[in-house]
């Protein structure tokens, strides 16, 4: 028996990380597809208490998407911590696959520059997975059913409330999920303002995400949340545009998957060319609002 598990706090029907799992279950032709929640948010600690006992006496092979907004990794680490034996770990894997009834786990090492699989001897298999390594489905029918798990988690269990949140992101898109990408780099350096602003304009037409390397947050041009790259975050869009991004080791290793790069840079011999796609050799100052102005006019905008 093969059970897939998701963490998160919606309801089951139409929401897009749930069926983000499903897409996985359904790809691996698991028996079921088990959906576990939390009562409320900030039971955080009870939560994981309780659902390891569940999981624990469930089996199979449990694996989630290590980044819901709330749940973090905590969940799964618990969850690798099963009450009886031991359970094998894999994480940020960027596909799966069942072979004999356990799960082998593909993992992307060295800057993406090898695969390797994880094979497991464990009884419960563990695995978190890489954001956008597998396509959504339009909607959420399944040949595995889908069943909500509870972990049995009453109202008296609860010692802990979040009584409120704040975000921060002021209706930006999320870089963990979005199909496209403008990212910025020390090329904005002789105008730090007004270069990212031309990088958000251009996102904003797209209805792209706002990136950054490493190099532009450390100059404080702009927040680390932005950040792509080895010490930032992981991304697989559709579309990356690098406009004024060197291309270091580190940066390439956080969007060196992206489905198509573009790089714009004024030194043809920037080792970003040698991983785009497509390149223009000039100053971001100039290629962007250029290449906004256009966009506008044949998108309508």
């Amino acid at each position: 028996k093969i059970a897939a598990a998701d963490f998160g706090r919606r309801d089951v029907s139409g929401n897009r990380q749930d069926r983000y799992v499903i897409a996985v279950a359904v790809k691996q032709a698991v028996d079921q597809v088990k959906v576990a929640r939390s009562a409320r948010s900030g039971a955080d600690g009870q939560f994981t208490r309780h659902l390891r006992f569940r999981t624990s006496r469930e089996g199979g092979n449990l694996f989630m998407t290590g980044w819901h907004p709330f749940n973090g990794l905590h969940f799964i680490e618990a969850i690798a911590q099963p009450v009886q034996g031991v359970a094998g770990y894999a994480p940020d894997a960027v596909d799966l696959g069942v072979e004999t009834g356990r799960l082998v786990a593909v993992r992307s090492i060295y800057s993406n520059n090898l695969l390797v699989d994880v094979t497991f001897t464990s009884a419960v298999q563990v695995a978190s997975i890489r954001p956008r390594s597998f396509p959504f489905p339009e909607t959420c029918s399944s040949a595995s059913p889908v069943v909500v798990l509870d972990p049995g988690l009453a109202e008296a269990d609860l010692c802990e409330q979040l009584l409120a949140t704040r975000s921060t992101d002021h209706g930006e898109v999320s870089l963990a999920d979005a199909a496209i990408i403008v990212s910025g780099g020390r090329g904005v350096a002789q105008n730090p303002r007004q270069g990212f602003a031309l990088v958000a304009e251009l996102a904003g037409v797209l209805g792209a995400a706002v990136g950054a390397s490493r190099a532009a947050v450390d100059a404080g041009y702009i927040p680390y949340k932005h950040q792509v790259g080895q010490t930032g975050r992981t991304v697989k869009p559709d579309l990356y545009i690098a406009a004024g991004i060197s291309g270091a080791i580190q940066h390439l290793a956080g969007m060196g998957g992206s489905k198509r790069i573009v790089a714009i840079n004024p030194d043809k011999a920037a080792p970003i060319f040698e991983k785009a796609h497509y390149g223009v050799a000039g100053d971001l100052f100039q290629v962007l609002p250029a290449l906004t102005a256009e966009l506008k006019k044949r998108l309508g905008r």
